[in-house]
Protein backbone atom coordinates (compact mmCIF):
# COMPACT_ATOMS: atom_id res chain seq x y z
CA UNK A 1 0.00 0.00 0.00
CA UNK A 2 1.28 3.67 -0.95
CA UNK A 3 2.19 5.46 1.88
CA UNK A 4 2.87 8.88 2.08
CA UNK A 5 4.19 11.82 4.60
CA UNK A 6 0.92 14.10 5.27
CA UNK A 7 2.25 17.55 6.63
CA UNK A 8 -0.96 18.03 7.76
CA UNK A 9 -1.34 15.50 10.44
CA UNK A 10 2.64 14.95 10.58
CA UNK A 11 3.20 11.86 9.98
CA UNK A 12 3.28 9.03 7.67
CA UNK A 13 -0.25 7.62 6.66
CA UNK A 14 -1.83 5.28 4.10
CA UNK A 15 -2.75 6.89 0.88
CA UNK A 16 -6.67 6.30 0.61
CA UNK A 17 -8.16 8.54 -1.87
CA UNK A 18 -11.45 10.25 -2.17
CA UNK A 19 -12.70 8.36 -5.38
CA UNK A 20 -11.45 5.13 -6.55
CA UNK A 21 -11.96 6.55 -9.76
CA UNK A 22 -9.20 9.00 -9.90
CA UNK A 23 -6.77 10.69 -7.52
CA UNK A 24 -6.84 14.82 -7.82
CA UNK A 25 -4.03 16.51 -6.97
CA UNK A 26 -3.09 20.14 -7.45
CA UNK A 27 0.35 21.45 -7.45
CA UNK A 28 1.78 25.52 -6.78
CA UNK A 29 3.36 26.26 -9.85
CA UNK A 30 6.02 29.03 -11.00
CA UNK A 31 5.58 33.15 -10.59
CA UNK A 32 6.16 33.68 -14.80
CA UNK A 33 8.44 36.87 -13.75
CA UNK A 34 12.07 34.92 -14.70
CA UNK A 35 13.50 32.02 -15.87
CA UNK A 36 12.93 29.13 -13.06
CA UNK A 37 15.82 27.96 -11.05
CA UNK A 38 17.18 24.13 -10.11
CA UNK A 39 15.59 24.64 -7.00
CA UNK A 40 11.98 25.10 -7.94
CA UNK A 41 12.75 22.50 -10.71
CA UNK A 42 13.24 20.21 -7.90
CA UNK A 43 9.59 20.26 -6.34
CA UNK A 44 8.18 20.10 -10.02
CA UNK A 45 10.13 16.89 -10.40
CA UNK A 46 8.53 15.73 -7.48
CA UNK A 47 4.89 16.36 -8.53
CA UNK A 48 6.24 14.73 -11.58
CA UNK A 49 7.16 11.40 -9.59
CA UNK A 50 4.28 11.44 -7.38
CA UNK A 51 2.05 11.40 -10.37
CA UNK A 52 3.78 8.28 -11.63
CA UNK A 53 3.95 6.75 -8.93
CA UNK A 54 0.24 6.57 -8.06
CA UNK A 55 -0.37 5.68 -12.22
CA UNK A 56 1.81 2.97 -11.69
CA UNK A 57 -0.35 1.75 -8.78
CA UNK A 58 -2.96 1.85 -11.39
CA UNK A 59 -4.72 4.94 -10.38
CA UNK A 60 -6.30 7.58 -12.82
CA UNK A 61 -4.85 10.94 -12.29
CA UNK A 62 -6.08 14.67 -12.75
CA UNK A 63 -3.17 17.26 -12.23
CA UNK A 64 -3.60 20.58 -12.07
CA UNK A 65 -0.69 23.16 -11.74
CA UNK A 66 -1.39 26.80 -11.87
CA UNK A 67 0.80 29.85 -13.83
CA UNK A 68 1.22 32.71 -11.50
CA UNK A 69 1.03 35.67 -14.30
CA UNK A 70 -0.68 37.96 -12.17
CA UNK A 71 2.88 38.52 -10.17
CA UNK A 72 3.18 39.35 -6.30
CA UNK A 73 5.61 41.39 -4.32
CA UNK A 74 9.61 41.47 -4.25
CA UNK A 75 8.88 40.99 -0.69
CA UNK A 76 5.87 38.52 0.50
CA UNK A 77 5.68 40.50 3.56
CA UNK A 78 3.11 43.14 1.89
CA UNK A 79 5.92 45.86 0.34
CA UNK A 80 8.18 46.11 -2.57
CA UNK A 81 7.31 46.18 -6.20
CA UNK A 82 5.42 43.95 -7.77
CA UNK A 83 7.91 41.19 -9.58
CA UNK A 84 6.36 41.34 -12.56
CA UNK A 85 5.93 45.14 -13.20
CA UNK A 86 9.66 45.50 -12.54
CA UNK A 87 10.76 42.82 -14.53
CA UNK A 88 8.54 44.44 -17.72
CA UNK A 89 10.06 47.78 -16.72
CA UNK A 90 13.60 46.17 -16.83
CA UNK A 91 13.34 44.98 -20.19
CA UNK A 92 11.00 47.17 -21.66
CA UNK A 93 8.00 44.89 -22.11
CA UNK A 94 4.21 44.30 -21.43
CA UNK A 95 3.76 42.76 -17.89
CA UNK A 96 1.44 40.12 -20.32
CA UNK A 97 4.45 39.61 -22.53
CA UNK A 98 6.60 38.92 -19.62
CA UNK A 99 4.32 36.52 -18.55
CA UNK A 100 4.28 34.48 -21.99
CA UNK A 101 8.08 34.79 -22.69
CA UNK A 102 8.68 32.64 -18.81
CA UNK A 103 5.79 30.77 -18.75
CA UNK A 104 7.00 29.50 -22.83
CA UNK A 105 10.33 29.06 -20.85
CA UNK A 106 9.20 27.16 -17.90
CA UNK A 107 7.27 24.68 -19.71
CA UNK A 108 10.37 23.89 -22.35
CA UNK A 109 12.60 23.33 -19.09
CA UNK A 110 9.66 20.61 -17.57
CA UNK A 111 10.03 19.14 -20.90
CA UNK A 112 13.66 18.45 -21.06
CA UNK A 113 13.16 17.07 -17.48
CA UNK A 114 10.82 14.42 -19.29
CA UNK A 115 7.92 16.34 -17.02
CA UNK A 116 5.01 15.17 -18.18
CA UNK A 117 2.41 18.24 -18.91
CA UNK A 118 -0.15 18.52 -16.19
CA UNK A 119 -3.84 17.91 -17.33
CA UNK A 120 -4.54 21.52 -16.42
CA UNK A 121 -1.79 24.11 -16.70
CA UNK A 122 -3.87 27.09 -15.30
CA UNK A 123 -2.98 31.05 -15.60
CA UNK A 124 -4.47 33.19 -13.00
CA UNK A 125 -5.07 35.87 -15.25
CA UNK A 126 -7.42 33.36 -16.91
CA UNK A 127 -9.72 33.12 -13.80
CA UNK A 128 -10.23 36.39 -12.17
CA UNK A 129 -13.92 35.69 -12.29
CA UNK A 130 -13.34 32.69 -9.98
CA UNK A 131 -11.23 34.30 -7.48
CA UNK A 132 -13.48 37.08 -7.40
CA UNK A 133 -16.78 34.83 -6.38
CA UNK A 134 -14.59 32.77 -4.35
CA UNK A 135 -13.77 36.16 -2.06
CA UNK A 136 -17.39 36.95 -1.98
CA UNK A 137 -17.96 33.24 -0.70
CA UNK A 138 -15.48 34.38 1.85
CA UNK A 139 -17.47 37.51 3.00
CA UNK A 140 -20.76 36.39 2.41
CA UNK A 141 -19.67 33.46 5.32
CA UNK A 142 -18.67 36.00 7.75
CA UNK A 143 -14.83 35.30 7.24
CA UNK A 144 -13.64 38.49 5.85
CA UNK A 145 -13.81 42.51 5.73
CA UNK A 146 -13.52 45.84 3.55
CA UNK A 147 -11.06 48.38 4.24
CA UNK A 148 -10.35 51.22 1.72
CA UNK A 149 -7.41 48.98 0.53
CA UNK A 150 -9.51 45.83 -0.06
CA UNK A 151 -10.79 42.80 1.18
CA UNK A 152 -9.22 40.80 4.44
CA UNK A 153 -9.40 37.50 6.04
CA UNK A 154 -10.27 37.84 9.32
CA UNK A 155 -7.76 35.27 10.85
CA UNK A 156 -9.55 35.60 14.37
CA UNK A 157 -12.41 33.75 13.44
CA UNK A 158 -10.27 30.89 13.02
CA UNK A 159 -8.63 29.81 16.63
CA UNK A 160 -6.28 27.13 14.78
CA UNK A 161 -4.22 29.79 12.06
CA UNK A 162 -1.18 29.09 12.09
CA UNK A 163 -1.69 25.65 13.12
CA UNK A 164 -2.58 24.05 10.60
CA UNK A 165 0.58 22.95 8.54
CA UNK A 166 3.28 24.43 10.72
CA UNK A 167 2.51 24.80 14.32
CA UNK A 168 3.60 28.53 13.78
CA UNK A 169 4.15 31.27 15.70
CA UNK A 170 1.81 34.14 14.93
CA UNK A 171 4.96 36.48 14.49
CA UNK A 172 5.56 34.63 11.68
CA UNK A 173 2.68 35.09 9.78
CA UNK A 174 2.03 38.77 9.20
CA UNK A 175 0.56 39.86 6.31
CA UNK A 176 2.07 37.59 3.36
CA UNK A 177 0.47 39.20 0.11
CA UNK A 178 0.33 41.68 -2.73
CA UNK A 179 -0.26 44.95 -0.60
CA UNK A 180 1.58 47.63 1.47
CA UNK A 181 0.90 47.59 5.10
CA UNK A 182 -3.00 48.18 5.71
CA UNK A 183 -4.01 50.39 9.26
CA UNK A 184 -7.63 49.44 9.01
CA UNK A 185 -6.20 45.88 9.32
CA UNK A 186 -8.03 44.49 12.30
CA UNK A 187 -5.37 42.45 12.95
CA UNK A 188 -1.65 42.25 11.84
CA UNK A 189 -2.47 38.52 10.87
CA UNK A 190 -5.20 39.55 8.80
CA UNK A 191 -3.91 39.18 4.75
CA UNK A 192 -5.29 40.47 1.90
CA UNK A 193 -7.78 38.27 -0.45
CA UNK A 194 -8.42 41.18 -2.97
CA UNK A 195 -6.68 44.50 -3.06
CA UNK A 196 -7.79 47.76 -4.48
CA UNK A 197 -5.98 49.02 -6.87
CA UNK A 198 -4.00 52.23 -7.13
CA UNK A 199 -4.20 54.11 -10.16
CA UNK A 200 -0.39 53.13 -10.97
CA UNK A 201 -0.78 49.71 -10.64
CA UNK A 202 -0.95 47.35 -14.20
CA UNK A 203 -2.76 44.24 -13.73
CA UNK A 204 -6.35 45.12 -12.53
CA UNK A 205 -9.46 44.02 -13.20
CA UNK A 206 -12.85 45.47 -12.54
CA UNK A 207 -15.32 43.99 -9.85
CA UNK A 208 -17.82 44.40 -7.45
CA UNK A 209 -15.66 46.66 -5.37
CA UNK A 210 -13.99 48.40 -8.08
CA UNK A 211 -10.66 47.82 -10.04
CA UNK A 212 -8.77 45.58 -7.88
CA UNK A 213 -6.45 42.39 -8.47
CA UNK A 214 -5.67 38.79 -6.69
CA UNK A 215 -4.19 38.33 -3.29
CA UNK A 216 -1.53 36.20 -3.77
CA UNK A 217 -3.06 33.25 -1.91
CA UNK A 218 -6.57 33.42 -3.35
CA UNK A 219 -5.60 31.56 -6.70
CA UNK A 220 -4.86 28.40 -5.72
CA UNK A 221 -8.12 27.64 -4.04
CA UNK A 222 -10.28 29.25 -6.44
CA UNK A 223 -8.60 27.19 -9.65
CA UNK A 224 -8.57 24.18 -7.76
CA UNK A 225 -12.04 24.16 -6.90
CA UNK A 226 -12.93 24.82 -10.28
CA UNK A 227 -11.18 22.31 -11.74
CA UNK A 228 -11.28 19.90 -8.83
CA UNK A 229 -14.13 20.45 -6.61
CA UNK A 230 -14.13 21.63 -2.86
CA UNK A 231 -11.94 18.74 -2.07
CA UNK A 232 -9.28 16.72 -3.34
CA UNK A 233 -6.68 14.31 -2.64
CA UNK A 234 -3.41 15.65 -2.78
CA UNK A 235 -2.06 19.39 -2.53
CA UNK A 236 2.29 19.67 -3.17
CA UNK A 237 4.99 22.43 -3.19
CA UNK A 238 7.63 23.30 -1.53
CA UNK A 239 8.47 24.10 2.02
CA UNK A 240 8.74 27.47 1.63
CA UNK A 241 4.91 27.17 1.10
CA UNK A 242 4.13 25.64 4.73
CA UNK A 243 4.20 28.41 6.98
CA UNK A 244 2.22 31.29 4.83
CA UNK A 245 1.08 30.45 1.31
CA UNK A 246 -0.70 27.12 2.43
CA UNK A 247 -1.57 27.94 5.84
CA UNK A 248 -3.46 30.74 4.04
CA UNK A 249 -4.92 28.33 1.32
CA UNK A 250 -6.60 26.09 4.06
CA UNK A 251 -7.90 29.20 6.25
CA UNK A 252 -9.58 30.15 2.72
CA UNK A 253 -10.53 27.39 2.31
CA UNK A 254 -12.78 26.90 5.76
CA UNK A 255 -13.63 30.16 5.01
CA UNK A 256 -15.45 29.41 1.78
CA UNK A 257 -16.68 26.12 1.91
CA UNK A 258 -16.28 25.29 5.55
CA UNK A 259 -13.39 22.38 5.38
CA UNK A 260 -10.17 22.06 4.24
CA UNK A 261 -9.67 21.87 0.20
CA UNK A 262 -6.91 18.74 0.49
CA UNK A 263 -6.62 15.30 2.45
CA UNK A 264 -2.65 14.91 1.88
CA UNK A 265 -0.33 17.81 1.77
CA UNK A 266 3.21 16.96 0.67
CA UNK A 267 6.12 18.91 0.91
CA UNK A 268 9.67 19.09 -1.25
CA UNK A 269 13.07 20.43 0.91
CA UNK A 270 14.93 23.08 0.25
CA UNK A 271 18.04 22.22 -2.35
CA UNK A 272 21.13 23.97 -1.11
CA UNK A 273 24.21 25.20 -2.91
CA UNK A 274 27.89 24.70 -1.46
CA UNK A 275 25.61 23.73 1.83
CA UNK A 276 24.48 27.33 1.90
CA UNK A 277 20.93 29.50 0.44
CA UNK A 278 20.59 29.99 -3.02
CA UNK A 279 20.69 33.52 -3.36
CA UNK A 280 21.47 36.62 -6.48
CA UNK A 281 23.86 38.27 -4.39
CA UNK A 282 26.01 34.95 -4.13
CA UNK A 283 25.64 34.78 -7.97
CA UNK A 284 24.66 31.14 -7.36
CA UNK A 285 21.20 30.83 -8.68
CA UNK A 286 21.16 28.36 -11.49
CA UNK A 287 18.98 27.33 -14.19
CA UNK A 288 18.95 24.25 -16.51
CA UNK A 289 20.43 26.57 -19.12
CA UNK A 290 23.57 27.00 -16.87
CA UNK A 291 23.98 23.33 -15.97
CA UNK A 292 23.82 22.67 -20.05
CA UNK A 293 26.30 25.35 -20.44
CA UNK A 294 28.32 22.86 -18.55
CA UNK A 295 27.35 19.89 -20.21
CA UNK A 296 25.14 18.58 -17.62
CA UNK A 297 21.77 17.81 -19.58
CA UNK A 298 18.89 18.23 -17.59
CA UNK A 299 17.81 14.12 -17.00
CA UNK A 300 21.48 14.13 -14.84
CA UNK A 301 20.02 16.92 -12.99
CA UNK A 302 16.48 14.90 -12.47
CA UNK A 303 18.75 11.63 -11.76
CA UNK A 304 20.81 13.87 -9.02
CA UNK A 305 17.70 14.88 -7.26
CA UNK A 306 16.48 10.84 -6.83
CA UNK A 307 20.16 10.44 -4.50
CA UNK A 308 18.37 11.80 -1.64
CA UNK A 309 15.03 11.34 -0.48
CA UNK A 310 12.38 14.65 -1.69
CA UNK A 311 11.90 15.13 2.36
CA UNK A 312 15.28 15.55 3.21
CA UNK A 313 17.73 18.73 2.11
CA UNK A 314 19.65 18.77 -0.91
CA UNK A 315 22.70 20.24 -1.66
CA UNK A 316 24.09 20.83 -5.04
CA UNK A 317 27.79 21.15 -5.65
CA UNK A 318 29.37 21.06 -8.93
CA UNK A 319 31.18 17.70 -8.00
CA UNK A 320 28.39 16.19 -6.83
CA UNK A 321 26.51 17.05 -10.54
CA UNK A 322 29.42 15.46 -12.52
CA UNK A 323 29.42 12.39 -10.18
CA UNK A 324 25.86 12.33 -11.12
CA UNK A 325 26.48 12.64 -15.03
CA UNK A 326 29.23 9.79 -14.77
CA UNK A 327 26.56 7.69 -12.83
CA UNK A 328 24.16 7.97 -14.78
CA UNK A 329 26.09 7.52 -18.11
CA UNK A 330 27.89 4.28 -16.71
CA UNK A 331 23.94 3.28 -15.22
CA UNK A 332 22.99 3.19 -18.90
CA UNK A 333 25.87 1.80 -20.30
CA UNK A 334 25.11 -1.26 -17.85
CA UNK A 335 21.51 -1.62 -18.77
CA UNK A 336 22.39 -1.76 -22.42
CA UNK A 337 24.86 -4.56 -22.11
CA UNK A 338 21.00 -7.05 -21.46
CA UNK A 339 19.36 -5.71 -24.04
CA UNK A 340 18.55 -7.95 -26.88
CA UNK A 341 20.32 -10.90 -24.51
CA UNK A 342 17.91 -14.12 -25.48
CA UNK A 343 18.30 -15.87 -21.58
CA UNK A 344 15.51 -15.90 -20.07
CA UNK A 345 15.06 -15.01 -16.17
CA UNK A 346 12.82 -17.01 -13.64
CA UNK A 347 9.74 -15.53 -13.21
CA UNK A 348 9.98 -15.43 -9.36
CA UNK A 349 13.12 -13.76 -9.91
CA UNK A 350 11.03 -11.02 -12.22
CA UNK A 351 8.54 -10.71 -9.48
CA UNK A 352 10.71 -10.39 -6.55
CA UNK A 353 12.41 -7.45 -7.96
CA UNK A 354 8.76 -6.12 -8.89
CA UNK A 355 8.16 -6.45 -5.41
CA UNK A 356 11.09 -4.51 -4.06
CA UNK A 357 10.65 -1.89 -6.35
CA UNK A 358 7.07 -1.29 -5.53
CA UNK A 359 7.72 -1.20 -1.71
CA UNK A 360 10.54 1.52 -2.50
CA UNK A 361 7.82 3.40 -4.37
CA UNK A 362 5.10 3.58 -1.95
CA UNK A 363 7.61 4.20 1.20
CA UNK A 364 6.81 7.75 0.72
CA UNK A 365 8.44 7.99 -2.84
CA UNK A 366 11.35 6.76 -1.45
CA UNK A 367 13.80 7.37 -5.12
CA UNK A 368 17.25 6.02 -3.77
CA UNK A 369 15.86 2.53 -2.46
CA UNK A 370 14.46 2.43 -5.90
CA UNK A 371 17.40 3.78 -7.71
CA UNK A 372 19.57 0.93 -6.10
CA UNK A 373 17.27 -1.53 -7.22
CA UNK A 374 17.73 -0.85 -11.00
CA UNK A 375 21.85 -0.21 -10.14
CA UNK A 376 21.42 -4.09 -8.25
CA UNK A 377 19.75 -5.45 -11.83
CA UNK A 378 21.87 -3.25 -14.13
CA UNK A 379 25.20 -5.08 -12.87
CA UNK A 380 23.84 -8.65 -13.11
CA UNK A 381 26.99 -10.66 -14.08
CA UNK A 382 23.99 -13.26 -16.38
CA UNK A 383 22.54 -10.71 -18.98
CA UNK A 384 19.16 -10.91 -20.11
CA UNK A 385 16.55 -8.74 -22.07
CA UNK A 386 14.01 -9.69 -19.19
CA UNK A 387 16.22 -7.06 -16.98
CA UNK A 388 16.34 -5.05 -19.90
CA UNK A 389 12.37 -4.64 -19.95
CA UNK A 390 11.91 -4.52 -16.37
CA UNK A 391 14.05 -1.47 -15.64
CA UNK A 392 12.07 -0.19 -19.04
CA UNK A 393 8.99 -0.58 -17.07
CA UNK A 394 10.58 0.74 -13.77
CA UNK A 395 11.71 3.86 -15.73
CA UNK A 396 8.22 4.63 -16.30
CA UNK A 397 8.33 6.27 -13.15
CA UNK A 398 11.82 7.53 -13.41
CA UNK A 399 11.64 9.04 -16.63
CA UNK A 400 15.15 8.93 -17.14
CA UNK A 401 15.76 6.70 -20.31
CA UNK A 402 17.46 4.62 -18.75
CA UNK A 403 16.85 2.46 -22.19
CA UNK A 404 18.93 5.01 -24.55
CA UNK A 405 22.15 4.42 -23.55
CA UNK A 406 22.52 8.01 -25.62
CA UNK A 407 26.40 8.68 -24.48
CA UNK A 408 27.96 6.13 -26.25
CA UNK A 409 29.42 8.84 -28.65
CA UNK A 410 31.17 5.78 -30.99
CA UNK A 411 27.53 4.66 -32.17
CA UNK A 412 27.21 8.19 -33.78
CA UNK A 413 30.09 7.88 -36.30
CA UNK A 414 29.60 4.30 -36.33
CA UNK A 415 25.87 3.28 -37.04
CA UNK A 416 26.87 0.33 -38.41
CA UNK A 417 28.98 -1.24 -35.75
CA UNK A 418 27.88 -5.27 -35.21
CA UNK A 419 25.95 -5.67 -31.59
CA UNK A 420 28.67 -8.16 -30.22
CA UNK A 421 31.48 -5.12 -31.33
CA UNK A 422 29.05 -2.30 -29.19
CA UNK A 423 28.74 -4.61 -26.35
CA UNK A 424 32.64 -5.61 -25.80
CA UNK A 425 33.14 -1.31 -26.34
CA UNK A 426 30.31 -0.58 -23.85
CA UNK A 427 32.75 -3.25 -21.35
CA UNK A 428 35.88 -1.39 -22.51
CA UNK A 429 34.55 1.67 -21.40
CA UNK A 430 33.09 0.77 -18.09
CA UNK A 431 37.14 -0.52 -17.69
CA UNK A 432 38.41 2.34 -18.44
CA UNK A 433 35.92 4.38 -16.39
CA UNK A 434 37.09 2.32 -13.28
CA UNK A 435 40.74 2.09 -14.04
CA UNK A 436 40.25 -1.01 -15.21
CA UNK A 437 43.24 -0.77 -18.21
CA UNK A 438 44.43 -4.31 -17.84
CA UNK A 439 40.42 -5.66 -18.91
CA UNK A 440 40.72 -2.68 -21.09
CA UNK A 441 43.44 -4.06 -23.20
CA UNK A 442 41.98 -7.46 -23.37
CA UNK A 443 38.87 -6.32 -24.43
CA UNK A 444 41.01 -4.07 -27.16
CA UNK A 445 42.54 -7.18 -28.52
CA UNK A 446 39.08 -9.22 -28.55
CA UNK A 447 37.78 -6.40 -30.51
CA UNK A 448 41.02 -6.61 -33.23
CA UNK A 449 40.26 -10.24 -33.58
CA UNK A 450 37.04 -9.36 -35.18
CA UNK A 451 38.44 -7.26 -37.01
CA UNK A 452 38.11 -3.34 -35.60
CA UNK A 453 40.78 -1.44 -33.93
CA UNK A 454 39.63 1.11 -31.19
CA UNK A 455 40.72 4.28 -30.70
CA UNK A 456 40.33 6.21 -27.56
CA UNK A 457 39.55 10.08 -27.98
CA UNK A 458 38.26 13.24 -26.47
CA UNK A 459 34.84 12.48 -27.93
CA UNK A 460 35.27 8.46 -26.39
CA UNK A 461 36.15 5.44 -27.84
CA UNK A 462 35.83 5.41 -32.26
CA UNK A 463 36.18 2.21 -34.13
CA UNK A 464 37.05 1.38 -37.56
CA UNK A 465 36.93 -1.97 -39.78
CA UNK A 466 40.78 -3.34 -40.09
Amino acid sequence: MLKLYNTLTRKKEPFIPISKDKVKIYSCGPTVYNYAHIGNMRAYIFMDTLRKVLKYNGYNVELVMNITDVGHLVSDADEGEDKMAKTARLENKSVYEIAQKYTDAFIEDIKKLNISIPDHVVKATDHIKEMEEYVDKIVKNGYAYETSKGIYFDTSKLPKYGKFLSNNELDNLKAGARVEVDNEKKSPYDFALWIKAPKEHIMKWDSKWGLCYPGWHIECCAMSQKYLGDKFDIHTGGVDHIPIHHENEIAQAIGATGHNLANYWLHVEFLLIDNGKMSKSLGNVYTLSDLEKKKIDALTYRYFNYTSHYKNKLNFTWDAINSAKVSLNKLRELISLHKDVNIKVDKLVIKEYEDRFLDAINDDINMPVAISIIWELAKKKEKSNDYFELIKKFDSVLSLDLDKNNNDKYQDKNQDVPEEVRKLLNLRKIARDNKDYLQSDILRDKLKELGYIVKDTKEGQIVEKV
